[in-house]
């Protein structure tokens, strides 16, 4: 078993394809064809099948990617060891992210860390939450970050806290309860029809496990969108009112189509974490993103987000 072969298949299972991970192996797709067979033939199981134009691997490639990986990483840690602390970092870092942290957190921390790494490459895959959480735990991507954690499997670092708001439609109401300041109590806006996030979300889980908890409310979901973007317009168009992270609501430097409003009485004060798979030997890069992201929020004091 050679190293070259367990690159291949690691790069097929990562890419779903052949021929990209031929490219990412700098070799061509016969040669990942060949590596590919060479393990298999040498292991006695298929690890690898072909479905249409994506490659996925069987039960028991499932189960050797993890020590396959761990393997490449752990080769990658000892060369960068030998190599001392002047060698330059090169590669792609994979990550995954919930859609707060995929469209406000991250491009920042990938922005600032190719300024100092500039042969770094990244490719960042969003969903929501749970996905996130599975997707770790299933080796499809090095790092997570998410707004809520709840898996004993992975592990995590606190990156930034940040509070929800209540967004609302600029009707009569809202624009009279406007001028009486910028808190709002619950008993205000909990009867109202709710415009929500999707299954999985981690401000849609935070919200109503606090609400419910705490009142016994059980919100009036009049639609349910999974994009961030799409719910600001739902609620600005009038269609209902809705709870979203504060830097979702002040990231537009034009907020006119819509009212932000902080609670009186709801603590809905969030976390956003960055998970990973302490199964898994972080590849060098890797490694290096998670303590940049870290120290990054950690710098700024109150590691506010």
């Amino acid at each position: 078993m050679e190293f070259k072969q367990i690159e291949a298949f690691v790069n097929v299972v990562k890419y779903k394809s052949f021929s990209r991970a031929a490219d990412a192996s700098f070799i061509t797709q016969p040669t990942v064809s060949t590596h590919i067979s060479s393990l298999e033939k040498e292991l006695g199981v298929t690890l690898v099948e072909r479905l249409g134009k994506e490659s996925r691997p069987t039960k028991q490639g499932r189960e050797f990617y993890k020590y396959a990986l761990n393997l490449i990483n752990t080769r990658e840690k000892a060369i960068m060891a030998v190599g001392g602390s002047g060698q330059r970092l090169s590669g792609v870092v994979e990550l995954q992210a919930s859609s707060v942290p995929g469209l406000y957190i991250v491009p920042r921390l990938m922005a600032e860390f190719r300024k100092e790494h500039p042969e770094i490459r990244f490719y960042l895959e969003q969903s929501d939450s749970k996905t996130v959480w599975n997707n770790m735990l299933e080796n499809k991507g090095e790092l997570g970050f998410t707004g809520d954690f709840r898996s004993n499997n992975l592990g995590y670092e606190i990156l930034c806290r940040d509070s929800s708001v209540l967004i609302t439609p600029k009707n009569e109401k809202f624009l009279a309860l406007r001028e009486k300041g910028e808190f709002i109590a619950g008993a205000d806006f909990l009867d109202e029809e709710f415009v929500w996030r999707e299954e999985g979300s981690a401000t849609r889980n935070t919200v109503e496990e606090k609400l419910y908890r705490r009142r016994g409310a059980k919100l009036n979901v009049v639609a349910t969108v999974n994009s961030l973007e799409a719910i600001k317009q739902c609620v600005a168009g009038g269609l209902g009112v809705s709870v979203v992270s504060r830097i979702v609501a002040e990231a537009d430097t034009n907020r006119a189509d819509y009212l932000t409003f902080r609670f009186s009485d709801l603590d809905l004060e969030r976390e956003f974490y960055l998970v990973y798979n302490r199964g898994i030997t972080l590849s060098p890069i890797a490694a290096k993103f998670k303590n940049f992201a870290v120290s990054y929020f950690a710098n700024q004091g109150e590691q506010s987000c």
